[in-house]
C-alpha cells in the first residue's frame, strides 16, 4: 500500500466475513511518507563502493522510545514506537533503527545521528504499519528517534551476537492472485471464483515461511536485543482510522515480555511487497462507520509470530568469541521508471557479513517475496536475512517486483501508482547483494584468477581381455 511517510572470508557452508463497503483506493491507504528533508529533484551521483571491515570486542546498546504524539488527529488504539540497536567494534559504530511507521526515511536524521553519536552507518527500517499517526509529526519523530539512538549509544555493554531461522505454517499469502487470463489481480478484487480479501484464507504462494532472529546477549548470556525478521504486510487492521502498530507491535511486545524488561525487540520487515496476512480485520468505510475494527486480529497474528520468534531465540546461543568481525559494503544502483522513462531511481543498498555467518541485505522500498527466496537460496550463508523497507540514503523506490510478477501484473507489479521502477531492477539489486557478500567473504577476486595446469602421472589405457564364454558359465 502506498501513501507515504518519508521522513544501511566466508567458507561456503553446506545450507472477509465483511467485504469492503466502498471501493478501496490504492488498497489500504495509510497516512503517508514522513519527510524530514525533501530529496533533491535530480538523484545524487552514485556513491563509490565503501567496504568496511571491523574486528574486535563487540559492544551493544539498545533503547526504545514512544513515537505517538500527545495530540493525534486520530484515536490511539496502541502506541507506536522506535527501537534502536547500536553495535560498536573498535570504536566504530553501526545503528539499526526500527520504527512503527508506514514508510520512514530522513537524510537529516541520519546525518544528525552520525554527527552526534559517532556512527559510521545507520539504517532505518519501517514496519510498514498502515495505521501510523501520519506525516504531520515529522519533527516529533525525528526528536524521539534521536533520543533513542543517543540512549543506546550511551549505554553500551560487552556483547555477543548469534542468529537463527525457523520455518512454521505461513501467516501470510501472496495477494497477487493469478486469474483466468493469466494475469494477476490483487486480493481485494473479487471475481466469480475468488472473494474479496480472501476470507477463505487460501494460502496462495509463494511466501517465505521462515522467521529470522538475530540475538544480542551480554557476556552472562542474558538476551538484551532481538531483531525479528519476517515478511508480511502490516495492514491487518488497515482502514481502522486509529493509531496502531499493527501485528508487529504486538509481536515485539510479547517478545519483550517473554525475556524481561532489559530486552528490546526490533521488528524488521522482509520482502513483503506482495504478502498479505491470512488473518485480517474487515475494513471500515470511514471514521464514522459504525462497524468497528477487530483488534483481536493483530493480537492473534502477533502472538503466532512472537511464539515462533521466542522459541527460536531460546534454541541457540552465541559462541563465546572474544572478537566479532563485521564487514559491510555500501553500494548504489541507477534505474529509470518502467513506464516513465524520465523518472530516476538512485537506490542505495548495504550488504553486511557478521562473523562469516550472518549475511544481511538491506533493500529500500517494497521488494517482492520471490527476490528474498531466490537470494537466500543462492547466497549459501548459514544465516541469510533480507531487510526490506530499510533505507540509509538515496531514493525510496516504492514497489520492487520480480520480473515474473512484473509480467503478470497487479498492484505493485504493473500499476503505475506510485511510479514503477524499471523491470528487472529487483533482480539487479539482489544480484549486487550476492556479489557483495562474496566480496566481503574474500571469495570474489579483484584480479584474474590463476591459470595453467598441474600435470600428474601419465598413463596408458590397456584393454582387459574379455574371458571366453563356456557352456558351464552360461
Amino acid at each position: 500500500m502506498n501513501t507515504w511517510t518519508k521522513l544501511m572470508p566466508y567458507p561456503i557452508p553446506t545450507r472477509i466475513a465483511r467485504h469492503l463497503a466502498l471501493l478501496v483506493v490504492s488498497a489500504c491507504s495509510f497516512t503517508g511518507n514522513i519527510r524530514a528533508a525533501d530529496p533533491a529533484t535530480a538523484p545524487a551521483p552514485a556513491a563509490a563502493k565503501e567496504k568496511c571491515v571491523w574486528q574486535g570486542e563487540l559492544l551493544a546498546g539498545t533503547a526504545k522510545i514512544n513515537l505517538t504524539p500527545e495530540n493525534t488527529k486520530q484515536p490511539v488504539h496502541d502506541k507506536v514506537n522506535a527501537r534502536a540497536l547500536v553495535l560498536e567494534i573498535g570504536g566504530k559504530r553501526l545503528a539499526f533503527v526500527s520504527v512503527d511507521l508506514g514508510v520512514y526515511y530522513s537524510e537529516h536524521l541520519v546525518a544528525a545521528c552520525k554527527e552526534k553519536f559517532g556512527l559510521s552507518q545507520m539504517v532505518l527500517s519501517s514496519s510498514h504499519t498502515h495505521s501510523d499517526p501520519g506525516g504531520a509529526y515529522k519533527s516529533f519523530y525525528e526528536e524521539q528517534i534521536l533520543q533513542a539512538v543517543g540512549a543506546a549509544s550511551k549505554n553500551l555493554f560487552p556483547a555477543r551476537i548469534s542468529a537463527g531461522h525457523r520455518s512454521f505454517p505461513q501467516l501470510g499469502f501472496n495477494r497477487l492472485i493469478i486469474r483466468d487470463d493469466g494475469h494477476s489481480r490483487e486480493s481485494w478484487v473479487s471475481d466469480d471464483h475468488y472473494a474479496c480479501e480472501n476470507p477463505d484464507r487460501i494460502p496462495f504462494g509463494p511466501v517465505d515461511p521462515e522467521v529470522g532472529v538475530i540475538k544480542i546477549e551480554d557476556t552472562q548470556g542474558q538476551p538484551r536485543a532481538i531483531i525479528m525478521n519476517y515478511a508480511c504486510h502490516a495492514d491487518v487492521v488497515c482502514q481502522n482510522y486509529a493509531v496502531s502498530a499493527d501485528y508487529p507491535g504486538v509481536a515485539c511486545r510479547k517478545v519483550e515480555e517473554a525475556f524481561g524488561p532489559n530486552l528490546t525487540c526490533l521488528f524488521v520487515q522482509g520482502a513483503a511487497g506482495n504478502i498479505e496476512s491470512l488473518i485480517i480485520s474487515s475494513r471500515r468505510t470511514g471514521p464514522d462507520d459504525p462497524f468497528q475494527t477487530d483488534y483481536n486480529s493483530i493480537e492473534r497474528v502477533g502472538h503466532l509470530l512472537s511464539y515462533e520468534a521466542i522459541t527460536l531465540a531460546k534454541s541457540f546461543t552465541a559462541k563465546p568469541n572474544k572478537e566479532t568481525t563485521l564487514r559491510y559494503l555500501n553500494d548504489s544502483l541507477k534505474f529509470t521508471g518502467r513506464f516513465d522513462k524520465d523518472k530516476d531511481f538512485d537506490v542505495h543498498i548495504c550488504t553486511m557479513l557478521i562473523n562469516d555467518e550472518i549475511a544481511i541485505a538491506t533493500v529500500p522500498g517494497e521488494p517482492f517475496i520471490q527476490l528474498q527466496l531466490d537470494w537466500k537460496q543462492k547466497v549459501g550463508m548459514p544465516q541469510p536475512f533480507v531487510f526490506g523497507y530499510t533505507w540509509y540514503e538515496g531514493t525510496w523506490p516504492n514497489y520492487i517486483p520480480d520480473i515474473k510478477s512484473a509480467a503478470r501484473g497487479g498492484y505493485g507489479a504493473d500499476q503505475n501508482g506510485p511510479t514503477m521502477i524499471e523491470v528487472g531492477s529487483g533482480e539487479t539489486i539482489m544480484n549486487k547483494h550476492l556479489e557483495n557478500v562474496f566480496r566481503l567473504a574474500g571469495l570474489m577476486r579483484d584480479a584474474p584468477g590463476p591459470v595453467g595446469w598441474t600435470p600428474g602421472d601419465r598413463w596408458i589405457y590397456t584393454p582387459v581381455p574379455r574371458p571366453q564364454s563356456t557352456p558351464e558359465s552360461r
